[in-house]
């Protein structure tokens, strides 16, 4: 395999991912990110801890699905990530009312 061959699997691979996100992010309440990785959620606790002086973040995400590309699954059921770095949470905006497109059987 050449590496112009394993350049484009990979960018490939990536917008598969891409894809998938834009598929399944409707389905979750809340984006994480953290140093490592990203993930969609629906119910996420950040607990922040403390061990020998050094403060770091317990976070549990159910209902999960991972962003990464190497992971045949990426749906998760329970996700435990432990981190040194912060931790962003940000809630997703859902229309509460979305009008369905027209489907051409009221003459429109």
């Amino acid at each position: 395999m050449s590496a112009e061959d394993l350049e484009n699997y990979e960018t490939d691979m990536e917008l598969q991912l891409y894809r998938e996100y834009r598929d399944v992010v409707n389905l979750f309440s809340y984006v994480v990110e953290t140093e490592r990785r990203f993930y969609l959620a629906n119910q996420v606790d950040v607990s922040p801890r403390s061990a020998d002086g050094e403060v770091y973040f317990d976070v549990t995400l159910q209902d999960a699905w991972v962003w990464d590309v190497y992971r045949t699954a990426r749906f998760v059921k329970q996700v435990r990530v432990i981190t040194f770095k912060d931790v962003n949470v940000e809630e997703l905006a859902h229309d509460e009312l979305t009008v369905p497109k027209a489907t051409g059987m009221d003459g429109a």
